[in-house]
């Protein structure tokens, strides 16, 4: 049982040592994360559709 209050005691110590983002910042990166898989979204689309269609035209079924 000493072991398992020890551990969640250092726990607790280590988590007030981190530097949280503020609620400013959180919502800056959260726009970015969908900003840059928009982006990554659109490129991976584009690259599929052209090259379905060169397939189309290589073999037309």
């Amino acid at each position: 049982m000493k072991r398992i209050r020890k551990f969640f005691s250092e726990a607790i110590s280590e988590l007030r040592k981190v530097a949280w983002p503020t609620s400013g910042q959180i919502r800056v990166l959260t726009v970015l994360v969908f900003v840059a898989s928009l982006v990554v979204g659109i490129y991976i689309t584009f690259w599929d559709l052209l090259f379905t269609e060169v397939l189309k035209l290589i073999n037309p079924a």
